[in-house]
This record gives structure tokens, sequence and C-alpha cells, in this order.
């Protein structure tokens, strides 16, 4: 069956293909996969140099967590998972594009990329079920994903430096809650939209 014999027959919502995420919506071959899943992982490392340090925590602030949200998002989860597999494999072996320039696992932020992998999937799995279609269903899926990144990345952050688990809450979960809502706010507006503009082509 062809690509638009296939998408055709897939059950629609709000006139769209449940079934679809974004980047199948490109002509698909093993090129547009390969290409797609190394500029989700480069996006994800060029967003992690957008880097605020937070005082008294030794986890920045960053673009990457959004960036791999939306990996996963657009995505899919298969190839969101190899995406952030990529990034987070070079990054362990030495490309420096972890966030603020570093690589390697021995930093205590290390769990936060393992986190991203779960977390792609999960948004991944949800985008095929439309959740990237509407506004409350984005965020949803966006805050579910967060969750799934600090359920990873806090206990990983107490392990490598000895916090405890109020301590760690405080460091690596507390100070970013208001910019998680902000990237939920964002990609409530940017996902929806660009399935707006989809279907009125």
């Amino acid at each position: 069956m062809s690509t638009a014999a296939a998408t055709s027959a897939l059950p629609q919502q709000g006139g769209t293909r449940v079934g679809l995420v974004l980047a199948d919506l490109v002509p698909a071959s093993r090129v547009r996969d390969v290409a797609l899943v190394v500029g989700g992982a480069a996006l994800t490392g060029v967003a992690a140099q957008l880097a605020v340090p937070v005082p008294g925590s030794p986890v920045p602030v960053t673009g990457q967590t959004f960036a791999a949200l939306l990996v996963g998002t657009t995505l899919g989860a298969r190839r969101g998972l190899f995406a952030l597999a990529l990034y987070a494999m070079a990054g362990a072996a030495g490309v420096p594009w972890f966030a603020e320039g570093t690589s390697g696992i021995g930093m205590p932020s290390f769990g936060y990329v393992l986190g991203m992998l779960l977390a792609a999937v999960v948004v991944g799995s949800l985008a095929r079920r439309g959740a990237d279609r509407s506004v409350w269903r984005t965020a949803g899926a966006m805050l579910l994903g967060s969750a799934v990144i600090y359920a990873v990345g806090v206990p990983y952050l107490a392990l490598a430096t000895g916090m405890s688990a109020s301590a760690a809450i405080a460091a690596g979960l507390t100070p970013f809650l208001i910019g998680d809502a902000l990237k939920a706010a964002l990609a409530m507006g940017v996902l929806p939209t660009a399935w707006r503009f989809v279907n009125k082509r």
C-alpha cells in the first residue's frame, strides 16, 4: 500500500488524520528518517547551549528539555527515541553539546538527559493519538513529558551528589517549574498552529 493510501485510511480528528505526527508529512524514505534523527539530536544540542545557571543548583535552566519534547512530539516515539539516544551517546562520547558545552556522563545533570529518552517516547506516542492537535492536550503532553524527565533526573541528581531527596527536589525540580510552564505554553501555540496550517493546504 502506498503512503498516500495508508494515510487516507487513518481515522480523522478535526480534519487531520490521527496516527500521523508532523514528520510523517515529509515524503517517506530512509534518508528522511536519518535526516530527522540527526536533525533532532542537533536541535537538542543547540538548544542545550541556551543555558542560565541556577544559584545553588548544579543544573542550569536550558532549552534542551523543550527541544527534546518537541523532537519527540514532531518525530514520533521511535524516531524521537533514536534522536535523543544519538544526542546522549554522542555527548557521552565527548561531543560538547550537553548544557553549557559540557560532555561525558560524570555530571550530576546526566540523569535529565536519560529522562529525555523516555520522555520522547511518551510524548511521541501521545502525538500519534492526536495529543499535539489541540491546545490543552498539547499542554498535557508537554507537562507529562517534563514529569518523566524529572522522575529520572532528580533521583540521579541525588545519587550523583549525595543530596537528600528533599534537597534534590529543591535544587533539581522546584526552580524549573515556572520555566516548564512557559515551555508548555509555547508548545501550546506552536504545535496546534502547525496542524491548522497543514489542514488549510
